[in-house]
């Protein structure tokens, strides 16, 4: 196998070391989530469509609400991740919750040789982009997984958020400034 570069090492360790602040943010609300309600947005409802019966796969799930969230609304979800201990958090939730969505840990670009089916929807989500060395490859991911006549739904931030730090209360890089 070949070795992790540099950028999947820190990727990663960047997401394993944010998923326990995660779980206990208000911005993610897993109590409410485990209550019943959706992390989807009303800006991902209308994109995605009548999801019930249809096979959807979720690149770079993170914990995997949203997936889970789908897998609600009666679709069959497989989540993908780079961060191990994300996933462990995703199949945390599905058990906690009784459903049956899937969760893979492994690089986005690994994908294809985890993951053996087609899928109806490819869906990403939120401050997936920004962390990818490669989007020509990323996209021939998403082309290997979608069925014929099957779409893509990608929902993303505008790249002023990366200016904030964290907590998005301080600008960490200007917009302007190099």
């Amino acid at each position: 196998m070949k070795p992790k570069t540099d950028y999947q090492q820190i990727n990663r360790q960047s997401w394993n070391d944010r998923v326990d602040s995660h779980l206990k943010s208000e911005f993610y609300d897993v109590e409410g989530f485990l209550k019943g309600q959706a992390s989807l947005k009303e800006i991902e409802l209308p994109l995605l469509g009548d999801v019930n019966g249809k096979s959807i796969l979720h690149l770079q799930c993170h914990f995997g609400q949203d997936t889970l969230s789908l897998q609600r609304m009666g679709a069959n979800c497989v989540g993908v991740d780079l961060s191990d201990k994300a996933i462990e958090a995703a199949q945390n939730l599905n058990e906690e919750l009784g459903l049956n969505a899937r969760f893979v840990a492994c690089d986005v670009y690994e994908a294809p040789k985890h993951i053996d089916e087609k899928f109806d929807v490819v869906f990403t989500s939120y401050g997936t982009i920004g962390w990818l060395p490669d989007l020509d490859r990323w996209a021939e991911v998403i082309a290997h997984f979608l069925k014929p006549g099957g779409k893509l739904v990608f929902v993303e931030f505008h790249p002023v958020v990366w200016m904030f730090d964290d907590h998005f209360k301080d600008v960490k890089h200007h917009y302007m400034k190099s």
